[in-house]
């Protein structure tokens, strides 16, 4: 097998390289080997590499900035996407793409389905949905996963945030009203 995975520096990405190590040909590339936010230079990746499986574990994370960076934040979160999923589809490999729980909008008690009916409040859950719909328009074989509170060993998340703040506060002060489902990189 031969896998491409895109986001090679993020926390999943990262988790990916080291999980699928031995199972294959693994190709990981971070934002300096393929920017997203170019359609022909990931046309042109995946043509000179001819992946047997994609993996997208790359994002438009900045969930704050992409308010004010539309643009940016839907050109990698739904264009890239796109082309991942066409070109994919093209070399027969399905594609593998992260998603996120910002297509919905929180208001639902209990558990969130993958039929429920996404809503999203944000650009970055717009631009997310934006990416799902995109794919699923391509028509490939692929397969969705959205995930939420991605925390891990390295990056920036939740996990290590609070395992820094508790080695130099006596307490913590901590949002109590969210209810998650913290996603292992």
């Amino acid at each position: 097998m031969r896998m491409v995975i895109t986001g090679a520096r993020g926390q999943v990405g990262g988790a990916l390289q080291a999980s699928l190590n031995g199972m294959g040909t693994v190709i990981a590339l971070d934002r300096a080997q393929l920017d997203l936010a170019n359609a022909d230079a990931i046309r042109t990746a995946l043509r000179e590499l001819r992946p047997t499986l994609v993996i997208n574990a790359a994002a438009y994370t900045a969930v704050d900035a992409a308010e004010s960076d539309q643009a940016s934040a839907f050109r990698i979160n739904a264009d890239a996407p796109r082309v991942l999923a066409e070109e994919a589809e093209r070399l027969g490999a399905p594609l593998i793409h992260y998603s996120t729980d910002y297509v919905f909008d929180g208001n639902k008690q209990g558990t969130w389905l993958e039929d429920d009916v996404p809503a999203p409040l944000s650009v970055y859950g717009r631009s997310k949905l934006a990416g799902e719909q995109a794919i699923a328009e391509v028509g490939g074989a692929h397969l969705i996963l959205r995930c939420s509170w991605v925390y891990g060993l390295t990056g920036k998340n939740f996990l290590l945030t609070m395992l820094k703040l508790a080695e130099s506060r006596d307490t913590l002060s901590i949002v109590d009203d969210q209810i998650v489902t913290p996603t292992w990189s």
